[in-house]
C-alpha cells in the first residue's frame, strides 16, 4: 500500500465504507419473515399431495383420528401434519413362511432351511416328529384394523398360524400328516386360522394354506421312507385286488343270471308246450268221444305219415288166414322225392 492521497480502488473501497448502502435492521427483519413465510408456502404445497400405488390403499388421519381411506394416483391432503398418510398394500397376496425361507424367488426358487427347525419340527398325535414346512398367504381387507386393532399384526399372523398348525397336527398321526391327510389338514388350518383373526378384527382374510414339504426327521428318515415304501406297496396290491373283483365278479354275475335266465325260458316252454299237449289231447278225446272210428283212421293215418317218411325200405308182408306168405318190395319212390335211399 502506498502513501499518500492516491490509493488504489480496494483500498479506497475498503476505507470508505460510508459509500455503501447497508439495509436497516427494520429491512432486515421484513426480509426474514418474507423467507420463512415463502419456506412456508412451499412446504405446504409440496406436502399438500401424496401419491397412491396401484396395490396400495393410503389411510388418512386427522388430527390423529381416522378421516378416509384413498385409491391410486396423485390424493390432495392438509400439509403440516394435520392429516397423516399410511400407505397399505391391499392389492397384494402376502405370505409368511414357516420353517424356511425363500433367498431368490422365481422359476427355480432358492430356499434357505437351516435355522428354522424350531418352526418346522411338529410333534403329531402319536407321538412322533415331524419337519413341516408350510405357508400361509393372506390378503389385507381392511387397511385402518390392519393398522390400528394390534401393534404388530404380522406377527400375530405368525403366532396364530403356529399354534393352529402345531394343534391341529398334534392330533393328527404321523403318517397321515405325510402321505394321505395333508390337503385335509391344510384346509382345517386355514379354516380355524380365519375364526380367530375374524375373532381379533383385524381386517385380514387368509387366502391359502398350504404345506410345502413334509419329512420326517433326518435321524430317522430311512426308516419312513420304508415304512412309506411298504405302504404304497400295500396300496397297490389292494388296488390291483379290488381291479380283478370289479372284472370277475360282474362277469361271474353275467353268467350266472344269463344261466338263470335261460333255464327259467326252459321252463316256461316246456310248461307251455305241456300245457298245449295236454289241450290237444283233451279236445281230441272230445273228438273220439263223438265220432270214435273216424278219429282213430284220421289219428292212424296222421301217425302213418310222421313215421312213414323215417322209412328207408318199405316191405309189405302179405297173410292170409293168420299165416306170413311172401315179402313184397314196395317200389322205392325215395330218390324220386328226394328222400334218402
Amino acid at each position: 500500500m502506498q502513501d499518500g492521497k492516491n490509493n488504489g480502488p480496494v483500498e479506497d473501497a475498503i476505507i470508505n465504507t460510508e459509500k455503501f448502502n447497508m439495509p436497516s435492521p427494520e429491512n432486515m427483519n421484513r426480509a426474514l419473515v418474507g423467507l420463512f413465510i415463502l419456506f412456508l408456502i412451499v412446504s405446504g404445497v409440496m406436502s399438500s399431495f401424496y401419491k397412491v400405488g396401484t396395490e396400495e390403499t393410503a389411510v388418512v388421519l386427522r388430527f390423529g383420528k381416522f378421516f378416509k381411506t384413498a385409491g391410486s394416483g396423485l390424493q390432495f391432503k392438509l400439509p403440516f401434519g394435520i392429516d397423516q398418510v399410511y400407505l397399505v398394500k391391499t392389492g397384494r397376496i402376502l405370505k409368511e413362511e414357516f420353517g424356511f425361507r425363500s433367498i431368490k424367488p422365481g422359476i427355480r426358487s432358492q430356499y434357505q432351511k437351516q435355522g428354522y427347525n424350531d418352526e418346522s419340527l411338529v410333534l403329531t398325535g402319536d407321538l412322533n416328529v415331524s419337519d413341516l414346512e408350510w405357508i400361509v398367504q393372506y390378503k389385507i381387507q381392511d387397511p385402518f384394523k390392519f393398522l390400528f386393532r394390534i401393534a404388530d399384526p404380522r406377527t400375530t399372523i405368525r403366532d396364530i398360524s403356529e399354534a393352529v398348525t402345531r394343534k391341529i397336527v398334534g392330533d393328527s398321526n404321523v403318517t397321515a400328516v405325510l402321505t394321505t391327510d395333508r390337503a385335509m389338514l391344510a384346509h382345517k388350518i386355514h379354516l380355524e386360522m380365519q375364526s380367530l383373526l375374524d375373532s381379533y378384527d383385524i381386517g385380514v382374510k387368509i387366502v391359502t394354506v398350504k404345506f410345502q414339504d413334509v419329512n420326517p426327521p433326518e435321524s430317522v428318515k430311512a426308516a419312513f421312507n420304508g415304512v412309506n415304501e411298504a405302504e404304497q406297496q400295500k396300496e397297490s396290491l389292494i388296488q390291483q385286488a379290488r381291479e380283478q373283483y370289479n372284472r370277475e365278479v360282474p362277469r361271474a354275475r353275467g353268467e350266472a343270471k344269463q344261466m338263470i335266465e335261460e333255464a327259467e325260458g326252459y321252463a316256461l316252454e316246456r310248461v307251455n308246450r305241456s300245457e298245449g299237449d295236454a289241450k290237444k289231447f283233451l279236445a281230441l278225446l272230445d273228438e273220439y268221444k263223438a265220432f270214435p272210428e273216424v278219429t282213430r283212421k284220421r289219428m292212424y293215418l296222421e301217425t302213418m305219415e310222421r313215421v312213414l317218411p323215417k322209412i328207408k325200405d318199405i316191405w309189405v308182408v302179405d297173410s292170409e288166414n293168420g299165416k306170413t306168405g311172401n315179402l313184397l318190395p314196395v317200389l322205392p319212390l325215395q330218390g324220386f322225392t328226394g328222400g334218402e335211399k
